[in-house]
């Protein structure tokens, strides 16, 4: 066995993600997945093959290097794309017209679920790719269970005299030929399975709690039942998603971007995902830490995370120890594996940020490369380096993409902080509304969410509430929109 390639194969992990074995003029000749990277590439050079192919493969390998991911699904995928996208000699067994399957949402007044392999320009709403059959079944089924739509091909125009189909009967239809259900409830269970398929667990649990509570206020408890039972389910499939930065096609310059960002900082694995880190506050108050998330050099908002720092006090000024919280609280769920692990973290600040951000990992035992970027001289703080920061050119493509990650993170943070002022300045307004009890206010905020939410409603729609007249109606919005 070649020198380099033994010392390559020391280093990979026992993780899954997808391999590229590059001949001695770096050309891609060869793609594949593991689910067990070290135990997969390793079984190449253990002993020769009976196929001529395979030893003419592995006699021609100069160099391997790999992309983590964190499931055998993503690594198809990745897979999928680096073949489509090289079309390595030896890839002969993945042909190019292969596809994997998408679920299609019809465009139509009432639309239907499909599965199909072929993506078309006929206005319907195409979800996936999904390359882990067990997951689509799954998925289907639940779809069938929880969020039955119609599942004839016919034109509906529904008709109160019509009577419903047997697929109404059994629960597999909301029975619009026969209008038990208007077009835009329809429409709403379609928006549902949008957020199922596209793998928004957290968004469609929230949607669907807010129903449970409204059913469960309502005295509808066997309604509220479903929802508990609705959300208990999508649960258990939310481990199986998909990123949707995974779905889209595979940029040649991003790709090479990566691998630049592999070479310069000497990383072990190409960083396919980064997090970025930042604190937002007002003099102390409201103290967020935000992390956000770029896949394949561009950003995953499913991933997006903010923590409010409780490690020091309110007005207290300390950057650098909210980092460390932020920093230990994301990871603390790496670990758990209910979050994606990235294979780079980029901290918005310099050496002493990062300091903070590398003693939270240390506390973790989890190994993951860190780098800080500070603004105005853009310099590069490494943890092996801290007095002798990186300087790129400001027309580098690398540090462009830090940049990004850095304005992304510094974006998301002032705005989680500013959602947060200005909740903390509606619910404070609410209690100065003369005529307004603690009683009132506990009823309002528990029927309609918070106050920024009461002050966008129509005085008509306060004065439902029992005990608000129009008078004070208008004086509660008058109150909460004041400037």
């Amino acid at each position: 066995m070649k020198e380099k390639i033994a010392a390559i194969l020391k280093t990979l992990p026992e993780r899954p993600g997808v391999y590229l074995m590059r001949d001695a003029e770096g050309k891609i000749i060869y793609v594949g997945k593991a689910i067990k990277l070290k135990r997969r590439v390793s079984s190449y050079f253990r002993h020769s093959h009976l196929s001529p192919r395979l030893n003419k493969l592995v006699s021609l390998i100069e160099d391997i290097s790999i992309i983590r991911t964190e499931t055998e699904a993503e690594a198809l995928i990745v897979e999928a794309k680096l073949i489509r996208r090289y079309s390595p000699f030896f890839n002969i067994e993945l042909k190019m017209s292969d596809k994997y399957p998408y679920i299609k949402v019809t465009e139509e007044d009432f639309p239907r679920l499909e599965i199909t392999r072929h993506k078309q320009n006929d206005g319907a709403v195409y979800l996936g790719p999904f390359v882990d059959a067990g997951n689509i079944k799954n998925l289907m089924r639940l779809a069938e269970r929880y969020f039955p739509l119609r599942v004839c091909h016919s034109k509906i125009k529904p008709d109160e005299n019509k009577r419903p189909c047997v697929e109404y009967n059994l629960g597999h239809s909301m029975g619009a030929c026969a209008a038990l259900c208007s077009k835009s409830e329809y429409r709403e269970r379609v928006a549902d399975l949008v957020l199922l398929f596209e793998g928004k667990s957290a968004e469609l649990v929230e949607r669907l709690r807010e129903r449970m509570n409204s059913a469960a206020k309502n005295l509808e408890f066997e309604k509220a039942a479903r929802y508990r039972d609705t959300v208990r389910a999508i649960w258990k499939l939310s481990q199986q998603k998909i990123s949707s930065a995974l779905q889209e096609d595979l940029d040649s310059q991003t790709w090479n971007v990566l691998n630049q960002i592999q070479e310069i900082l000497k990383l072990k694995i190409l960083p396919w995902r980064i997090d970025a880190f930042d604190i937002s506050h007002t003099h102390g108050h409201n103290t967020y830490g935000c992390c956000v998330v770029f896949e394949q050099g561009r950003p995953s908002p499913n991933l997006y995370r903010r923590f409010k720092i409780r490690s020091i006090e309110d007005g207290e000024i300390n950057d650098f120890q909210s980092i460390y919280e932020t920093v230990k609280r994301r990871y603390s769920h790496v670990i758990d594996n209910s979050e994606p692990a990235p294979q780079l973290a980029l901290i918005d600040g310099g050496p002493i940020q990062l300091e903070y951000a590398e003693r939270a990992l240390k506390e973790l035992n989890f190994d993951l490369p860190l780098i800080a970027l500070a603004e105005r001289e853009e310099l590069i703080f490494l943890p092996s380096k801290p007095n002798a920061p990186l300087r790129l050119e400001r027309s580098d493509p690398v540090l462009q993409l830090f940049q990004r990650l850095r304005d992304e993170v510094h974006r998301y943070a002032i705005t989680t902080h500013r959602h947060a002022r200005r909740k903390q300045l509606f619910d404070s307004k609410i209690f100065h509304v003369v005529g307004l009890g603690n009683k009132k206010i506990t009823e309002l905020l528990v029927k309609f969410g918070s106050a920024s939410k009461i002050a966008a409603l129509p005085p008509e729609e306060l004065e439902k509430v029992p005990g608000i007249g129009p008078v004070l109606a208008q004086r509660i919005l008058e109150e909460l929109n004041k400037n």
